[in-house]
């Protein structure tokens, strides 16, 4: 057992022991996910507090995320053509910029929604170029061989990130406003973009680029490969709906916290810290395991429908939070799986079009998604919008069921866990 345990430690930090590039990357990271996840739960909380609607805050929604709906095929395009390493550090850049805008904003004491619905779309921008820039960057830090540990790792760090953000964002919210949240967030970009800068350039593995696609070309072509492989189309399919219907945590846990279940920021941050406590617990379960499968992806969907099923009715915190907490192990277990089928049934050429795809699936309807939660709570509160997302994502885990078991049997691939946010 102890020899066990040993070899399962020596494998889980693989990357992190042999490539410096990645720990520097690594140790940025987990630093300015913190502040991200802070402004996280800061900026709905914000426009709460300015609007006091469910619907203005599924707006904040549609904001943040209509970039990847206008933006998500292009930002593939662009992760294949140039250098990701000074591609991510200006989108960390800009970041730091909107982090320090919204600081400045919140301070005030003079902001409008308006503005807010603004800086949002800004960060959305940026970010719909930085995720797949940042996952690409990973392969080149440690290769093909470490790709699987490297990324289950970024996911472990990212859940842990967002464990710690959102319990100290809702403190500092309580206690001194939605602005210290911001303004750490801002500072927090320092670290990523030290570590992006100290690298050292000559260690990154070279990526084969015989020919640079024009926009046009590479979107036609990452589209005809999705098209081409039935399974990997029915896992877009399937993420596009369940993530649009029922991925709306950012708009349903505020007024959770503040409608359902009559509490203040602390409670609210205590709620989404249980939701990462979950999804750090699954990324660490999949990261063990060591492979990826169909009946792994499944069973993550069925479980995070169901018991989104059984937290519409709840009115206690701490059965909320206990569900919240089941909810995050599911979702881990659903997209680790989905993501590592993509992303290693593609061709290295096309890896940054496949990652912006998912990327695209994932996030490319969420402002639809975030009104439709802002409208069915408005309507009915957070238990119908709960009771819609669980029944929606139990029928197309059926019909994913169903469907898969018409096609091949794919290939087992090691496990790339995620690190998309939503």
């Amino acid at each position: 057992m102890t020899a066990a345990l040993l070899a399962l430690n020596a494998r889980t930090f693989r990357s992190l022991r042999v490539h410096y590039n990645y720990r520097l990357f690594f140790t940025g990271q987990i630093v300015s996910l913190c502040g991200t996840w802070m402004q996280n739960i800061a900026l709905p909380y914000f426009v709460w507090n300015l609007t006091h609607s469910p619907l203005a805050v599924g707006f904040l929604a549609f904001c943040r995320f209509i970039p990847f709906t206008v933006l998500g095929l292009s930002a593939g395009v662009v992760a294949d053509r140039l250098d990701v390493r000074r591609l991510v550090i200006c989108t960390q850049t800009a970041s730091m910029v909107v982090s320090a805008a919204l600081a400045g904003l919140a301070w005030s004491g003079t902001a409008t929604v308006s503005e807010a619905y603004a800086l949002a779309i800004l960060g959305g921008t940026v970010l719909v170029f930085d995720a797949p820039g940042r996952q690409a960057l990973t392969y080149r830090m440690v290769g093909r061989a470490e790709l699987p540990n490297a990324i289950a790792l970024n996911s472990s760090m990212f859940n842990a990130a967002r464990v710690i953000g959102p319990g100290v964002g809702g403190v500092l919210i309580a206690f001194v406003g939605v602005g210290a949240c911001f303004t750490i967030n801002a500072i927090s970009f320092l670290a990523v973009l030290a570590s992006l800068l100290l690298m050292r350039v000559s260690e990154l593995i070279p990526v084969e680029r015989t020919v640079r696609p024009t926009m046009l070309r590479g979107i036609r072509e990452g589209l005809a490969f999705a098209w081409s492989a039935p399974r990997v189309a029915l896992i877009l399919g399937l993420t596009v709906v369940v993530t649009t219907v029922g991925f709306n945590f950012h708009v349903l846990v505020p007024i959770l916290a503040s409608d359902t279940l009559h509490a203040g920021a602390v409670v609210f941050g205590i709620l989404s810290a249980c939701f990462g406590a979950g999804a750090l617990t699954g990324a660490l379960l999949v990261a063990s395991l060591g492979r990826a499968t169909w009946r792994g992806l499944l069973a993550g969907v069925a479980g995070f429908s169901v018991l989104m099923l059984l937290l519409a009715p709840q009115q206690s915190t701490l059965v909320c939070a206990a569900l919240l907490y089941g909810i995050g192990a599911c979702f881990t277990l659903w997209s680790s799986n989905s993501q590592s089928i993509l992303q290693l049934s593609a061709p290295d050429h096309l890896r940054g079009r496949v990652l912006s795809l998912y990327l695209l699936a994932f996030s490319g309807l969420a402002p639809l998604g975030g009104l439709l939660a802002g409208w069915l709570s408005e309507i009915g509160g957070t238990e119908l919008a709960f009771s819609v997302a669980g029944v929606v994502g139990v029928a197309m885990a059926i019909f994913a069921w169903s469907r898969g078991r018409s096609l091949p049997t794919p290939t087992r691939a090691p496990v790339v866990a995620p690190s998309t946010s939503r």
